[in-house]
């Protein structure tokens, strides 16, 4: 097959052959396009707007189109618009069957052109020949395109099928989710008249219930009338002065009670030393104070004669009612003793060592509780943190001379004492842990407690009052429990 060189489209445009043929015309650098007839005629082909959109882009511009769509449309629309596509496809698998009888034609067109050109090619010479020869390549060419044109046809033809077989299950899956909804939606407005009577029934039986309610109200109403009036009549009839001046006799009658029966207290614990001392009238020692937690008991002489405490040896004990041993006090051996919560319920004694002589003093009962400590340790067991001020008498068993103002942390799982952002010490609740009162520091044990933080490092605090200091000891004894720590002090028995 003979190439078509790129010099013949502008010879063929400045000579035309006369003698090819009456209907063939080279008057441009390609080879015109015809298209079959009736009787086989040659017929131009209309011409196509280069600008108008391929089949191709046509069916890639649609299916993204459904795609955008697919989602705002209704079940009855999606269904609607595949049943359009799916015709729009069909058009299309039409217009490709009509292109594919065009393109065999133009072969029919193509091959007997070229046969023509062959035939002439025969009895020409010359220049003529060779124009003859370049129209054969022309047709040629024209052939290889055509070729390659059926091929993109083929494809689009492939595509279209596809789409239309994806547009027809889409639209038979559409029809079937449009009649399951029918079906739900059916289901549901029958489930709603179902709603709607049985509301209807019981909209009914409520109104002659609200009926029945009115008349029933309306009698009660008229009984409570009848009663606020008798009562508005009785309390015309009283003076409510008289209830007052009742009321605050009432109470000057309770506190009265309560003053009198302390002092009961008070006259039975003087009796019961009256008949110690007449029991044992050669005593030289008795305890004075107040026998109840927040207060401090201390030991004086009963003659002049008798021993200087300061010359004597002095230990106390907690009396154990179930053995007959006492447990001893450690530290406590001065002549003033601050009862702590521990002591709550116990006997207290103290012996008193002089010259190898021993005196023996004792409480005339328990100690007795503070009154209102109990629930007022029960309000400071609902924070998981509690502040008391304190100041630091002694750290490590010397003096400190600093009398500031430090703060003491009793928390769920540790205490800490600090002042500002500086802390002293933060020790967990632990084995090696002691907290106690002070035992033995003058008429400021009652405000006063012993904290060991670890062990070596051990503080003396003083509290602004004596609930304050036993709050703290209590407080931190059940959180320390609450972690299985058994908090006491030195020597003290669980």
């Amino acid at each position: 097959m003979t190439k078509v060189s790129p010099e013949v489209g502008d010879k063929m445009q400045e000579e035309i052959v006369l003698s090819v043929s009456a209907d063939v015309s080279f008057a441009s650098n390609h080879f015109p396009k015809y298209k079959l007839g009736p009787d086989n005629q040659i017929l131009e082909e209309p011409k196509v707007d280069p600008k108008a959109p391929s089949l191709k882009e046509v069916v890639t511009r649609e299916t993204s189109l459904l795609v955008e769509q697919q989602k705002r449309l209704s079940v009855r629309d999606l269904a609607s618009k595949f049943d359009k596509n799916l015709s729009a496809a069909a058009k299309l698998n039409d217009e490709a069957r009509l292109r594919e009888v065009a393109s065999l034609e133009g072969h029919v067109l193509l091959k007997k052109l070229r046969d023509a050109l062959e035939s002439i090619r025969g009895r020409l010479a010359g220049r003529n020949k060779e124009d003859v020869e370049k129209a054969i390549s022309m047709v040629e060419a024209l052939a290889v395109k055509l070729t390659q044109r059926e091929g993109e046809l083929i494809q689009e033809k492939f595509e279209v099928k596809k789409l239309a077989n994806f547009l027809k299950q889409a639209s038979e899956d559409a029809k079937k989710l449009v009649n399951q909804e029918r079906s739900f939606a059916c289901a549901e407005i029958e489930s709603a008249r179902a709603v709607v009577q049985r509301f209807g029934e019981a909209l009914e039986e409520q109104e002659k219930n609200s009926q029945s309610s009115e008349k029933q109200l309306q009698g009660d109403v008229e009984g409570l009338t009848d009663e606020v009036q008798e009562a508005r009549k009785i309390r015309r009839m009283h003076q409510p002065g008289k209830v007052m001046d009742m009321e605050h006799e009432l109470r000057a009658l309770r506190i009265q009670i309560r003053e009198k029966s302390l002092f009961s207290v008070k006259l039975q614990k003087e009796l019961e030393i009256s008949k110690r001392a007449e029991e044992n009238p050669s005593r030289l020692y008795e305890l004075n104070g107040s026998e109840t937690l927040g207060s401090y008991l201390q030991i004086k002489p009963c003659y002049d004669k008798a021993p200087e405490l300061l010359k004597c040896s002095i230990q106390w004990y907690r009396v154990l009612s179930e053995s007959s041993k006492n447990e001893p006090i450690s530290g406590a051996n001065k002549s003033i003793y601050a009862p702590e919560p521990l002591d709550v319920g116990r006997i207290l004694q103290a012996d008193i060592v002089s010259n190898g002589q021993k005196a023996t003093v004792m409480t005339t009962g328990p100690i007795e509780p503070a009154a209102g400590l109990g629930s007022y340790v029960d309000t400071l067991m609902r924070k998981t943190n509690t502040e008391f001020h304190v100041v630091i008498s002694q750290i490590n068993g010397q003096d400190h001379p600093s009398h500031s103002v430090h703060v003491l942390h009793v928390g769920k799982m540790r205490m800490k004492l600090c002042k500002g952002w500086i802390t002293k010490a933060r020790e967990s609740y632990t084995a090696s842990m002691q907290l106690c009162g002070v035992r033995g520091a003058g008429n400021a044990a009652a405000k006063a407690l012993f904290w060991q933080a670890r062990k070596g490092h051990s503080f003396v605090l003083a509290f602004e009052s004596e609930r304050d200091r036993n709050a703290a000891i209590m407080l931190a004894r059940r959180y320390a429990l609450d972690c299985n720590v058994m908090l006491g002090g030195p020597d003290d028995r669980a």
